[in-house]
């Protein structure tokens, strides 16, 4: 029994040591709130994290896994101040190239029946490549790899209700071959805004972006191009709709 509990240990600790990283807890609005780390939901202790099966990323933005790494539920809710902050934490990341997006999603009942279907996903928050080239470090995801967080503000107006936020990393680092790294939470949106983002703010996961879109199917060293512009919609602050500027700005 101890010889198996041991290879059993070692299996995982390798697993764990090969992979590129996921958001292992969340401070929201400066309560701390365990994620999910292993493979063995059942001994770990409860979270608001929909627990995903495993660290391999996600090749296709059309596979349904894509939206929450295939996790479906969560045991916990986290309450959040419209206008507070998340902070999503990873024991680990190790790509430099790539977009950080933060979407959120309104549930329309309690989370049991929230499964994250229609065109209801939005961005409050997102950086891309911030000063070129495609291969250097002034990029979202270069961050991550330095701070080993991400902290976002819900937008002050937004309606209350139940909510998922989802954590996305695109990973850009090899040609062609995009890497779609997410998670999500459960989060319940207190305070008294009226807010939801129009339509052209809103979109599907899977299915926000096409595979071939040009923030999706990207060269980080081999391209000459000096802008980036991350797949999907416009982020959505509480406010009107504004046109996008410069592909440089977030």
């Amino acid at each position: 029994m101890l010889f198996t509990s041991a290879i059993t240990a070692a299996a995982l600790f390798a697993a764990q040591a090969a992979a590129h990283g996921a958001v292992t807890s969340y401070v929201i609005d400066g309560t701390t709130y365990p994620g999910y780390e292993g493979f063995s939901p059942q001994y770990g202790p409860k979270t608001i994290q929909r627990q995903w099966p495993d660290y391999n990323p996600t090749m296709n933005i059309g596979d349904r896994k894509v939206m929450c790494n295939g996790g479906t539920s969560a045991d916990l809710v986290a309450p959040v101040k419209a206008g507070g902050k998340v902070r999503a934490i990873w024991k680990q990341w190790t790509h430099e190239q790539g977009p950080v997006m933060v979407w959120m999603y309104k549930c329309s009942g309690d989370f049991s029946s929230c499964d994250g279907s229609g065109k209801k996903w939005f961005k409050i928050d997102q950086e891309g490549m911030t000063a070129p080239p495609l291969s250097g470090r002034n990029w979202g995801t270069a961050k991550v790899l330095k701070n080993l967080y991400w902290e976002s503000t819900v937008p002050a107006n937004l309606a209350p209700g139940n909510y998922l936020i989802r954590h996305e990393l695109l990973a850009l680092h090899q040609a062609n071959a995009p890497q779609f790294y997410a998670e999500c939470a459960q989060v319940q949106v207190t305070g008294s805004g009226t807010a939801q983002p129009p339509s052209q703010y809103l979109a599907t996961i899977p299915g926000y972006a096409s595979q071939s879109d040009p923030g999706v199917m990207v060269d980080t060293y081999g391209s000459q191009a000096t802008t980036y512009r991350p797949p999907g919609p416009d982020v959505w602050t509480g406010q009107s709709f504004k046109p996008r500027g410069s592909s440089l700005e977030e």
